[in-house]
């Protein structure tokens, strides 16, 4: 999925707990903003990553959340080829279905259920269009920084299909990571966990978790209790490292659907603007001359029935990364 902002925020990215309560055990709930992707008729995306308080969950950078949308009413998903650099994007549908084109010569329909892993390290272009088989488009894009030793790999597309497993009245899909028995085989830069969980009305269920990890729960729908406190839907729960077990409670009389990330702090300075992710100024500022230029850097997406997406113009300002403050 492409920021098609028009004026993309500029993201000074660090990661500490100058945005969290020092109460290891408090859960720190993000809400979301709203973002039109395209015209009047666009869907529109929450975003809960990235914002002020806080920039990643783990090597987690950016979180958009979308639907469900009756695509005869909001037009459903039309992102022309956009450009990626220094990023993997995720892709995890709930419903719907999406077609996938990148210039590595990549041409998929994503399904729910299914992950759709896309590395744009040095360079990389996609777009993403909802098919007409769809109906209602409901799910989740999202973004993973890549740690500056790989940040300039090679262009990679990966998918995998998680079987579920079950627990205490919830089903669980791991697609990145590790969680219970479960293990994805699908390759990352840094220690990641991504998974679906569907609870049942009134079901508890504690999971173990990686101590060295900090965690963030998306809900998609119902109420649901982390570790004790309820989070409705679209907000993101986070939590510090130090924690080895999470806990979930849906307290609604329906089923509840969230999303559960995770990895260790990412400790590197970036800067994130629109599609890119960088260590300083110029290295945006190359990245967006490079697609304004149609340079082979990006390469070319086959088979789309339109105009690229064009890059915004830079703010009349310097890029600069920010470091992360010190942990207490």
């Amino acid at each position: 999925m492409s920021n098609v902002e028009p004026d993309p925020v500029t993201t000074r990215c660090a990661n500490g707990p100058e945005a969290a309560d020092p109460a290891l055990h408090q859960v720190e709930i993000l809400t979301p903003r709203e973002v039109p992707l395209g015209g009047p008729r666009a869907m529109r995306v929450r975003r809960t990553l990235p914002q002020r308080a806080r920039s990643f969950v783990g090597a987690w950078c950016f979180v958009d959340h979308y639907g469900p949308d009756d695509v005869a009413l909001r037009g459903g998903m039309d992102l022309p080829p956009h450009p990626h650099t220094g990023l993997q994007t995720v892709t995890w549908l709930f419903s719907g279905e999406v077609e996938h084109r990148d210039s590595l010569g990549s041409h998929a329909l994503v399904h729910p259920g299914e992950l759709n892993l896309m590395t744009g390290g040095r360079g990389i272009s996609h777009s993403e269009v909802s098919t007409a088989r769809t109906t209602v488009l409901h799910g989740v894009q999202l973004w993973v920084a890549l740690p500056d030793a790989h940040r300039e790999a090679a262009r990679d597309f990966q998918r995998y299909v998680p079987p579920p497993i079950r627990k205490d009245g919830a089903e669980i899909k791991v697609f990145l990571g590790s969680l219970l028995n479960a293990v994805s085989p699908v390759r990352t830069f840094t220690p990641l966990l991504g998974a679906e969980l569907t609870l049942a009305a009134g079901s508890s269920l504690t999971l173990p978790v990686d101590a060295g990890f900090e965690h963030g729960l998306l809900v998609d729908k119902g109420d649901v209790e982390l570790n004790g406190t309820v989070l409705s839907p679209a907000e993101l729960g986070y939590l510090r490292p130090g924690i080895g077990s999470l806990t979930l409670r849906n307290t609604a009389p329906t089923g509840a659907r969230v999303v559960l990330l995770g990895g260790p702090p990412f400790e590197e300075e970036t800067v994130m603007w629109w599609n890119f992710i960088g260590r300083s100024h110029d290295d945006i500022v190359r990245a967006r001359e490079d697609w304004a230029s149609a340079s082979d850097r990006f390469g070319e997406v086959e088979g789309y029935a339109g105009k690229r997406l064009p890059a915004p113009e830079l703010p009349n300002a310097t890029l600069s990364p920010r470091r992360n403050p010190p942990r207490s």
